[in-house]
């Protein structure tokens, strides 16, 4: 199928309608914005698109085959012809922004200790491949339909049974909204609650990502600390009262590790209802609780219908599927409902089938244990391969990661953007603080990509350049 054009034409003009076919391609290739190899209409559709004669098409594509700008052949149809000096190098670099330029480049990979990734040498591939082929072929013969935009039924109702199984949560499948991950799921739940203008309570430390999301929707976050009983709620009633929201990671806190206290999670449900707050629960790590089983889901405990408990896939499958979910208090459901449909309707059916495939055959579950052994073993072997060093003041095991906590005077962002060329990727811990004042440094070790090669040697590389990298060494090499 050929690239889509843009051409206007003016029957008005003096200037012939050939000419003017002729100028507008002309200007696409030398603009950029048809790239080399880019493939046009024939010169019947465009003639058809158009509303002219095939012969005015024609004439314009020959004149443009003789400047050597396009090329045709049977087989590989019109395109823009190769030239010497990259047409793209012609066109307008955009800024993508700051925050961008913050994601690439934590998201870039793969390489070793990087967070937010699993193990790829556990994962069932071929069967996976095989379900996820059965439901390609099995979408393409079905009616041409749009489906439904909460998700495909099927992979709605294995979600409800798998988290009343493993997260102790009561829910029907018309509570499950499927997602494209977990970043879709907050702007779904953002967008449905239209809470704009008021305040958020979010953790301090927590996920950048999500902190930023509640931001670009209109809220005002207001940091609230975290301690070994999770997110400090008292502390939030009296330094920001008057919330409408609260994103909280109770499972697992993300990014220190801490399951929210019984008592803190009854208060903050008390506070919710009492106030008329919503509270999103991050369930990020699902059942990937390292020691001992995973606490009930927050939303387990939820009477009132205050909490909307978002999950994904990223994190136990892979997060190139951009899947998740969100479960929605029964009230809700409409709104919900609604705003997928208008706005962020779940991803293909596909992926969903396949997933839910591989649900109901039992895989799921048991690459899910599997992946903890592993994982656990792979955490144990990081901490064994730690050399002394002064640098780190305090080492702690959160979720999938070792927690270096570093001395105040070293720049974990220096450390990271250092270590990179040398394939290995730990986060800074500095970056999940909203506030530089209470910023810590420290280097987050991902366990599922931890190497199984020279592990110490990669430990050593790494305390090396958070020596190097201290403020006291940068002054002196100033």
């Amino acid at each position: 199928m050929g690239t889509k054009l843009s051409l206007s034409i003016d029957r008005s003009a003096s200037t012939s309608l050939s000419e003017q076919i002729h100028s507008g391609i002309r200007k696409a290739i030398e603009d950029g914005v048809l790239e080399q190899g880019a493939r046009l209409p024939s010169w019947q559709d465009l003639s058809a698109e158009l509303g002219v004669a095939r012969g005015t098409v024609r004439a314009a594509y020959d004149r443009l085959a003789a400047a050597q700008l396009i090329e045709a052949s049977r087989a590989a149809g019109t395109r823009v012809a190769q030239r010497p000096g990259a047409v793209a190098d012609m066109q307008t670099r955009v800024d993508p922004g700051a925050f961008m330029q913050m994601y690439r480049e934590m998201t870039q990979g793969p390489a070793f200790f990087q967070m937010g990734v699993p193990a790829t040498d556990v994962f069932p591939a071929t069967l996976f491949a095989r379900l996820y082929g059965q439901a390609v072929r099995a979408g393409a013969s079905a009616p041409l339909l749009y489906p439904d935009p909460r998700g495909e039924l099927e992979l709605r109702r294995e979600i409800a049974s798998f988290l009343a199984i493993a997260r102790g949560m009561n829910c029907s499948p018309d509570q499950v909204i499927v997602t494209n991950g977990y970043a879709a799921g907050l702007g779904l739940a953002l967008g449905a609650l239209k809470l704009a203008g008021q305040p958020a309570w979010l953790e301090e430390p927590s996920f950048p990502w999500s902190r930023r999301g509640v931001e670009l929707a209109g809220l005002s976050v207001a940091p609230i600390p975290v301690d070994a009983q999770g997110i400090d709620v008292e502390h939030g009633m009296r330094s920001c009262p008057g919330a409408k929201l609260a994103v909280v990671t109770p499972g697992q806190q993300a990014p220190l590790g801490h399951t929210l206290s019984l008592g803190r999670r009854l208060l903050l449900l008390d506070w919710a209802a009492a106030n008329g707050a919503w509270i999103v629960e991050d369930d990020y790590l699902s059942e990937l609780q390292l020691t001992g089983r995973a606490a009930p889901a927050l939303a387990s405990l939820d009477r009132a219908g205050r909490v909307i408990h978002i999950g994904s896939f990223s994190k136990t499958i892979s997060p190139a599927l951009r899947l998740g979910f969100v479960i929605v208090p029964p009230a809700l459901v409409p709104l919900f409902a609604e705003t997928a449909a208008c706005l962020m309707p779940a991803p293909g059916p596909a992926v969903q089938m396949a997933v839910a495939e591989f649900i109901r055959e039992g895989h799921y579950l048991r690459h899910i244990r599997r992946m903890k052994r592993l994982y656990a073993s792979r955490q144990q072997a990081v901490l064994a391969a730690l050399p002394s060093s002064d640098c780190v003041v305090d080492v702690s095991t959160p979720g999938l990661a070792v927690l270096l906590k570093l001395r105040d005077d070293i720049s974990d962002v220096a450390v990271v953007s250092e270590a990179l060329p040398f394939g290995l990727f730990p986060a800074p811990l500095s970056t999940w603080f909203a506030s530089s004042a209470s910023a810590q440094p420290g280097l987050l070790l991902g366990v599922a990509s931890a190497p199984q090669r020279n592990l110490r040697e990669a430990c050593r590389r790494l305390l090396e350049l958070a020596e190097r990298y201290s403020k006291r060494n940068l002054c002196s090499f100033a």
